[in-house]
């Protein structure tokens, strides 16, 4: 694994030549930078979408059953559609790349629908039919850039310990960018410090400067990341589902591999997805600040592995890291249901399920690591076996996987909705956020009333809320990481091996 796989490769691009170390460092600056602004575009929609609907809107049951089939199915298309626009970047051939053309038109047209979709003050039906156009819109326009940034890392290095550089200071970005929105959208659109007075306005303009902030920080990628591009001597690979099936089935390891990401992804997504915020307003009140600590000191832990997981890597093999991990997981979801289960309402309680889900956290995230590289080493697996590296369409697999569970967490989510109750208690608030935006009652008197409402939330509802985010994420984790540790084989001894084996055939 010596110099010869590195970032860029040190080779010539445009008749230029440039320093193996200094495009390395550089890559590891702008590529990182220019997912900042896409990920809080990613947790204001994955995370807080649900939220604004019901929260802003007054739902029937039909209502809220068509906000989740819209979600869902936009979501399962999307998720179909990635290995396709894998394809069609593995075909681009342009001056700047075959990625970031795709990357820029993806972010721009992203903001303006994002921006559309939390600017709008339609009420039922009306809302529910430009919802469905407007989130359709979104599927497609963000998988556009989603593919095409994480496309790129195969294309900067097959390097495993620059590689493990590179994606562990992406998802430390990510990571900045995603608690970045985790901190400020339930903070300034919830309780008594929502822009604007209201819920519904304070959704409007976090929307905006998030629309201005995605493109800026994908300026970064776009103008100062060089990427290794030997396919423009190559003839264009042919498109069709065809060549998308044959070369997701055809890597055995890619498969095991995309089942493993798809639990892990539905399990670490029900609490973010809704049932957490809900299950803090109710017990706790109506106050986005305790939800933004929420986030804020859950996610605190990850920032040691964002930052350290390269050394840790190179220290500890990856299925050894899972043992710890896999202890995280389970010491915390039991610290948030014991304690959700025990004690009181009080801040103490919050305090012990806050730094019980940190630890969870913590787990969950260590996992993520190891599979996002695990997903990256399929392409010189395939590259192995193949001869073609087909790292668009292999690395496409990854959103596609997440959208897919995304779409199952909304039907988890809503369903928990209904059975729970939550609808009946959402609607009375939504009514108050209303009449406080549209002037009809000031903002004392909003607070108070969705006060009185919280306090009618029952015991039973609040318990079920509780279970739906620890037991049913700590079984799907659990059985992803069993998954994992009996059928990936790409170990890092395996992965090395690979790669010496390729290098040996390019000499020959």
């Amino acid at each position: 694994m010596g110099k010869s796989r590195a970032f860029g490769n040190g080779c010539p691009r445009n008749g230029e030549s440039m320093d193996e170390n200094k495009l390395k460092k550089r890559n590891l600056i702008m590529f990182p930078l220019g997912t900042v602004g896409r990920d809080m575009v990613y947790a204001l929609i994955n995370n807080y979408l649900l939220t604004f609907v019901l929260f802003t809107r007054n739902l029937t049951a039909s209502q809220l059953a068509a906000v989740t089939a819209i979600m869902v199915g936009a979501r399962v298309f999307d998720a179909f559609n990635d290995p396709i626009m894998g394809n069609i970047i593995e075909r681009t051939r342009t001056k700047w790349g075959k990625f970031k053309p795709w990357l820029l038109a993806g972010i721009l047209s992203t903001s303006v629908v994002v921006y559309l979709l939390f600017n709008t003050n339609l009420q039922g039906w009306a809302f529910i039919w430009f919802f469905g156009v407007m989130y359709c819109m979104f599927s497609i326009t963000y998988t556009m850039h989603d593919i095409s940034y994480w496309g790129m890392i195969p294309a900067l290095s097959s390097d495993a310990n620059a590689r493990n550089q590179l994606t562990s200071r992406t998802t430390l970005f990510a990571g900045v960018g995603g608690v970045l929105a985790s901190i400020l959208i339930p903070l300034l659109t919830t309780g008594q410090y929502a822009l604007g007075g209201s819920t519904m306005t304070a959704y409007g303009r976090i929307a905006l400067l998030i629309c201005i902030l995605s493109p800026l920080f994908c300026m970064f990628t776009i103008c100062g990341v060089r990427e290794h591009r030997i396919e423009t001597k190559e003839n264009v690979p042919p498109i069709g589902f065809k060549k998308i099936i044959g070369t997701i089935t055809g890597n055995d390891q890619l498969m095991w591999i995309a089942l493993i990401f798809l639990f892990q992804q539905l399990g670490a997504g029900i609490a973010g997805g809704g049932v957490a915020s809900t299950y803090i307003y109710f017990e706790f009140g109506y106050n986005g600040g305790l939800y933004s600590l929420f986030t804020t000191i859950g996610t605190l832990a990850t920032a040691v592995l964002m930052i350290f997981y390269p050394t840790i890597s190179r220290k500890v093999h990856r299925k050894e890291l899972m043992n710890f991990m896999v202890g995280a997981l389970i010491a915390g979801y039991a610290v948030i249901l014991v304690a959700g289960l025990v004690l009181p309402s009080t801040m103490v309680k919050f305090w012990v399920i806050t730094l019980g889900f940190m630890v969870a956290n913590f787990g969950t995230y260590c996992f993520y690591l190891i599979l996002m590289i695990s997903i990256m080493n399929t392409v010189e697996y395939n590259e192995y076996k193949y001869g073609i590296r087909d790292e668009g369409i292999i690395t496409s697999l990854r959103p596609f996987l997440t959208k897919l569970s995304s779409a199952l967490v909304v039907v988890i989510v809503s369903a928990s909705y209904l059975v729970f109750g939550v609808t009946n208690y959402t609607n009375q608030i939504s009514s108050f956020e209303s009449a406080a935006a549209s002037g009809g009652i000031t903002e004392a008197e909003k607070l108070a009333s969705i006060g009185e409402v919280i306090s009618n939330v029952q015991h039973s509802q609040t318990t079920g809320l509780l279970l739906t985010m620890t037991i049913l994420p700590c079984v799907l984790l659990l059985i992803s990481c069993f998954l994992y540790k009996k059928y990936y084989k790409l170990d890092e001894e395996e992965y090395d091996r690979i790669c010496a084996e390729l290098e040996a055939r390019k000499k020959a």
